[in-house]
């Protein structure tokens, strides 16, 4: 990783450096778009043929079987479902108290407003499985999913030749999911979105993915025969910032942690001391050498930065520019600064919060907004797997004290037969 000082760079020169690495886009749209168009008419057909191209599909069948769940859970080793019990337990206790609640108002005597939230009944969880496979990102949809009362909860995921990753499947049968199709990337999210025969569509899609992913969520989104998405999550992110108060060891270890998800990922750093940047950029190469995924990480690390700020609070305000998917603040007092912080998708806060945690097993949802996003967007949560009705029911009285408002109203813009319903029922 490199270190710049703001101090000796143009205003330009630093919004460059904090630009996340986004290459190809234009081909990659068009790409995507060939395939969505394809399996939009093909179907299951045009999916399979893409997954046989670019995963080297060899399944009988793209559909999960109840044995092969079965044998899963048998191959696994107690620890690893023991660890996937325990996060399961603090991700479903933490979004159980984010179930929306009912209000009901009188806005006035005769007039009662109401909002209610109702599931969400056909959703698809796209799972990631090209070079890491995460049943964590199962249980960070499937738990939501599951609380927030969703009839059908489908998988989409990429696999290698013909099965499943048994901890993937394991994950699954917890959130009560039995139905999973063994494809992924582009064509996978096109099939959620459009079904085909033998497989029915879904009405929204979750879950994050790499560029060719997030770019088919998007079309599918802009789409009304294709679905909604939660969000477009891409390539992920972090964004540290740190004083001489944190120990180098532990900033380097949370830049690698992110840096190893894939190429494309983006991490950054910014502290007010020059020391202390370069004892983390030692750190982060000492590191670097001992992990099994250190080609894709030195990738990652290419597009990413050490930037020594005037002081922390400058640090602050290109942290709220940047806007990170997660966001560390490793400083000596990060309550203080937290009161500052406006855009960050997830917060971690002091010496021993690290990113990790809120990837596995603190109750926190990992799937968050990137590129950017968090400025006007949060990470998923039980609310987005429902959606909101408004109820009014009016009495006669209650109609009466609003209707010469709604006639004026209906009259200002021109729209006679909104008058009239009130005409009508006001008529003696």
């Amino acid at each position: 990783m490199k270190i710049y000082e703001s101090k000796k760079l143009s205003t330009q020169h630093l919004k460059k450096l904090l630009q996340r690495p986004l290459t190809g886009a234009d081909s990659i749209r068009e790409n995507v778009n060939s395939i969505i168009l394809d399996v939009k008419t093909g179907g299951i057909i045009s999916a399979v043929k893409y997954a046989k191209k670019f995963d080297h599909y060899n399944s009988a069948s793209i559909f999960v079987s109840e044995s092969e769940f079965k044998q899963a859970e048998k191959s696994l080793p107690e620890e690893g479902m023991n660890a996937i019990k325990k996060a399961y337990e603090n991700i479903y206790n933490f979004h159980l108290l984010q179930l929306p609640k009912k209000i009901t108002t009188e806005t006035q005597k005769g007039i009662l407003c109401s909002r209610i939230f109702k599931p969400i009944e056909n959703v698809g969880l796209y799972i990631p499985g090209g070079t890491a496979v995460l049943p964590s990102t199962i249980l960070m949809l499937g738990i939501p999913a599951k609380i927030a009362g969703c009839k059908r909860v489908v998988i989409s995921t990429p696999v290698q030749g013909s099965k499943v990753n048994s901890y993937l499947l394991y994950a699954a049968k917890l959130c009560g999911i039995s139905e999973i199709i063994k494809i992924g990337g582009a064509q996978g999210v096109g099939l959620l979105a459009y079904g085909g025969k033998g497989f029915r569509k879904v009405d929204k899609i979750f879950g994050p993915g790499n560029r060719y992913v997030t770019t088919a969520k998007l079309l599918v989104n802009q789409d009304f025969d294709g679905a909604q998405i939660d969000m477009p999550a891409g390539p992920s992110e972090v964004l540290i910032i740190a004083d001489r108060n944190a120990n180098p060891k532990f900033v380097a270890s949370d830049l690698l942690s992110q840096a190893e998800h894939g190429a494309d990922s983006q991490v950054i750093l910014l502290t007010n001391d020059l020391s202390f940047a370069k004892e983390v950029q030692k750190e982060v190469q000492i590191q670097l050498n001992l992990l099994p995924r250190k080609s894709i990480t030195e990738k990652s690390l290419r597009a990413s930065r050490i930037i020594i700020t005037n002081d922390i609070y400058e640090g602050v305000i290109l942290s709220n520019e940047y806007a990170p998917e997660h966001l560390i603040l490793n400083v000596k007092n990060p309550i203080r600064i937290l009161k500052n912080i406006r855009n960050a998708g997830s917060v971690f806060i002091g010496q021993y919060s690290p990113e990790s945690a809120g990837d596995y097993a603190s109750g926190t949802n990992h799937s968050l907004p990137t590129n950017g996003l968090a400025k006007t967007i949060g990470g998923v949560t039980v609310e987005m797997f429902m959606k909101s009705m408004t109820i009014q029911k009016l009495s006669k009285k209650g109609l009466s004290k609003i209707a010469d408002t709604i006639i004026a109203l209906a009259n200002i813009e021109g729209l006679e037969a909104h008058a009239n319903a009130i005409k009508v029922r006001m008529k003696k």
